[in-house]
């Protein structure tokens, strides 16, 4: 099992394959648009353009479930991500990263990657998941890791055969 087998809802409700980012390192983020932590919107973009053309995608997931911190709906979410921090890098549609409801996608990232000590739960906005180009999940880091310290592994992840 791997990435690819998992389908995610787009902010238009159509579902999209993850199979569609195969080949591709993938960086995988739970945001929020009123966190202390959303100026790393402008580090993700930073990255996005820096390598998308040697193949690294973000997938950016807004999440509510800590701190009600994106309460928008999927327009006002675009809206923002856009007018503030330019993003260009694709946005799912607004999804839960825990509990009853939770995203297979991300119980699936936290089964492969746990947290510190050991914990599986996403404990706030902004968590990484990073994913090789044949749909391993490589690493997770915490929200206080900012996207430029990824550099160096998203480097290494490119320069792999897929």
């Amino acid at each position: 099992m791997s990435i690819y087998d998992f389908t995610v809802k787009m902010p238009d409700g159509q579902a999209e394959a993850m199979e569609a980012h195969k080949g591709k390192v993938v960086l995988v983020v739970n945001t929020a648009s009123k966190c202390g932590f959303t100026p790393q919107y402008k580090g993700l973009e930073a990255l996005y353009r820096q390598y998308k053309d040697q193949g690294l995608e973000i997938l950016a997931f807004p999440c509510n479930q800590f701190g009600a911190q994106e309460p928008g709906d999927a327009q006002e979410i675009q809206n923002f991500c856009s007018l503030t921090y330019d993003v260009s890098f694709p946005l799912a549609a607004k999804i839960d990263v825990n509990g009853t409801d939770e995203d297979p996608l991300w119980d699936y990232l936290k089964q492969q990657q746990a947290g510190l000590m050991g914990s599986r739960g996403i404990k706030w906005n902004f968590t990484k998941f990073l994913v090789d180009r044949k749909g391993n999940v490589v690493a997770r880091h915490g929200p206080q890791v900012k996207p430029e310290a990824l550099a160096k592994d998203i480097e290494k992840l490119l320069a792999a055969a897929a």
